[in-house]
């Protein structure tokens, strides 16, 4: 089949920004991409690694790429609610009050260390997620588009984190789990600190915005025209209704879920430069769009059941669609 009609452009731009960030990050391709298809469906992606694998660097490598406005929220246990949505502030010399932006009015918004702040915080990030809006005295404001939360965190077993509620973990369209590097990797991020690297200095490395609010938009009405087939989201469907099934799981995917797998195979086969998605497709994000989704019953825990098993046991079970 032949490729997506007037998308070159916005492609071309796409794989400039992986080139901007390749400058910097090393390594690290498919917390890349997940990142690139998160922006393509207007989704949010959190980042889980132990630190010092560049989490932080993506996203600041990424927002430095693109001709958008961001913002960094270092989150804190002592954050409040207001300190991310803004909040209503009396001037004295009108004797009125006036609405203060919080950091969460803009395009990307790097949430840093998301789960060292308490519940009731991470909350604050609920509606903007979900809705693209904040609610302040119950008058909504539209956050600007693009609107894209990219939040790095601890592995939850870390002293002082507070594991996200599943009702935050699914506002997350994918999570991306960034591994310590190979040796080889390893050892070309050390050569580039021994010549002078300063992670802190993008601008140093030649990081120079190279996409904007257009582009990605282009990119994102293009991927919305990728055909997927009747089978293939009778295929995502049967996926969802099979973790609902496990026995291991007290929680399987939702609807949002099975949506959310169809929205990033959409991405993902476009990327691939094709115009229709494949089960090839579907399975390559299955676990980043639905593991975190998932929770595992207390008898499973103790037995040491991990959540990927039980979701490719999930996927060996349903037929796969020719």
């Amino acid at each position: 089949m032949s490729d997506l009609p007037a998308d070159q452009s916005a492609r071309a731009a796409l794989t400039a920004v992986r080139a901007e960030v390749s400058k910097v990050v090393v390594g690290q391709d498919a917390a890349v991409t997940g990142v690139l298809i998160a922006l393509l469906s207007g989704g949010h992606v959190l980042l889980e690694g132990v630190p010092g694998v560049a989490k932080t660097l993506l996203v600041r490598t990424l927002a430095a790429a693109l001709s958008v406005k961001a913002k960094r929220v270092q989150f804190t246990p002592d954050l409040m609610p207001g300190d991310l949505t803004g909040s209503l502030v009396f001037e004295r010399r009108t004797g009125e009050f006036t609405f203060r932006e919080g950091p969460v009015f803009t395009n990307l918004l790097l949430a840093d260390e998301i789960n060292r702040t308490p519940p009731k915080t991470q909350a604050a990030l609920l509606e903007a997620m979900q809705e693209r809006q904040v609610s302040v005295e119950g008058e909504p404001r539209p956050l600007p588009d693009p609107f894209l939360v990219a939040a790095t965190q601890n592995p939850v077993e870390y002293e002082g984190t507070y594991p996200l509620p599943e009702a935050q973990l699914d506002r997350f369209l994918l999570k991306l789990v960034l591994p310590v590097p190979p040796r080889a990797e390893e050892v070309e991020v050390l050569r580039r600190h021994a010549h002078g690297f300063d992670p802190r200095d993008l601008t140093t490395a030649g990081v120079t915005p190279v996409a904007g609010a257009a582009d990605l938009a282009a990119a994102a009405a293009a991927v919305r025209t990728v055909d997927i087939a009747p089978d293939v989201i009778g295929y995502i469907v049967d996926i969802a209704r099979a973790t609902r099934r496990s026995p291991s799981l007290s929680l399987g995917v939702s609807p949002r879920g099975a949506t959310a797998l169809m929205a990033t195979s959409r991405a993902w086969a476009w990327l691939n430069e094709r115009s229709y998605v494949t089960p090839d497709d579907v399975k390559a994000l299955a676990h980043a769009t639905l593991a975190h989704r998932l929770s595992l019953r207390p008898e499973a825990e103790l037995e040491g059941v991990g959540v990927g098993a039980v979701l490719d046991s999930a996927l060996g079970s349903v037929p796969v669609p020719r």
